[in-house]
């Protein structure tokens, strides 16, 4: 039985119709809540440092062509001071194509990689979900709240290679209506910054002041299996949320799990290892 094929499917013009639509549709959902999006920014940082990571920039990723990881450093290094040093406020949430706004080849952003349907591909401003990846794994570390997180989990892309983080907590954006948000739920102000070294993109979550609890992510029951020939990749991730003072466990739960199709050649496909736990390296989190 086949699937009728969804309007955008149709082809390249009924694919620019839908996005066209789509971005509109957001833009006026934004101006509804302009006064609710984080926008405000300081250049000062606030005391208290929650949660600091950086991520590799120049990864080599199966037969990727170098020149499209080389793009996607310009590209994250225009739009990092886009929300370095933003502040969210009690009640606020973090939107990140409102800060970022779009990526095109006027401003000075380069093709890079881009992802979609499970599919490698190349774009203008492409590499930006690097950038969202390096917030949500910030943001796991602190009480805000996910509000709009698209991922794509369906699919295992590429070999590990010098992974830091579990597999399955990934970001998937299209400006301006797969947007990457989260919520201030708290009654202190957060401040993320963000920043390019020659290597790296780091980030770091602060706030005003320190948190009486701390954050874990963990993976556990990381495997491969091959079904009907299919290989997946499979892993729980969890969030275990622990009193300061105590050492209490006061919530443990999944985040995520994935069974997603690999993409790659089977021979990159490590054997099988019981993972017990492999958790979140104490050092990243205050």
């Amino acid at each position: 039985m086949h699937r009728r094929k969804q309007f955008c499917q149709l082809g390249p013009w009924a694919y620019a119709i839908s996005s066209a639509r789509c971005k509109a549709v957001r833009s006026l959902q934004n101006m509804l809540a302009y006064g609710t999006l984080a926008r405000e920014k300081q250049e000062e940082r606030l005391p208290v440092c929650i949660c600091r990571h950086k991520s590799l920039i120049r990864r080599r990723l199966g037969n990727v062509d170098m020149r499209l990881q080389e793009n996607k450093a310009v590209n994250l290094s225009l739009a990092a001071p886009r929300v370095s040093g933003v502040l969210i406020r009690p009640g606020q949430v973090f939107s990140f194509w409102t800060l970022v706004g779009a990526c095109t080849a006027r401003k000075g952003y380069r093709e890079g990689l881009t992802l979609a349907n499970g599919q490698t591909k190349s774009g203008i401003g492409g590499g930006m979900c690097q950038f969202t990846n390096l917030i949500h794994w910030l943001v796991l570390h602190s009480p805000l709240e996910i509000t709009e997180h698209h991922h794509h989990d369906a699919y295992d892309l590429f070999p590990d290679f010098g992974r830091q983080v579990p597999f399955g907590v990934g970001t998937s954006i299209v400006y301006n209506y797969l947007d990457y948000r989260f919520r201030n739920p708290t009654d202190q102000v957060f401040q993320l910054i963000v920043y390019t070294t020659e290597e790296y993109l780091c980030g770091e979550l602060r706030a005003e002041h320190p948190l009486a609890v701390k954050y874990h992510i963990c993976v556990q029951d990381e495997h491969f299996t091959c079904e009907d020939g299919v290989y997946y990749r499979n892993n729980v991730v969890l969030r275990t949320c622990v009193d300061k003072q105590t050492g209490n466990v006061l919530e443990k739960r999944v985040i995520k799990q994935s069974h997603a199709r690999v993409m790659y050649d089977k021979q990159y496909i490590p054997e099988r290892e019981d993972k017990a736990c492999s958790c979140t390296p104490e050092s990243t989190w205050k």
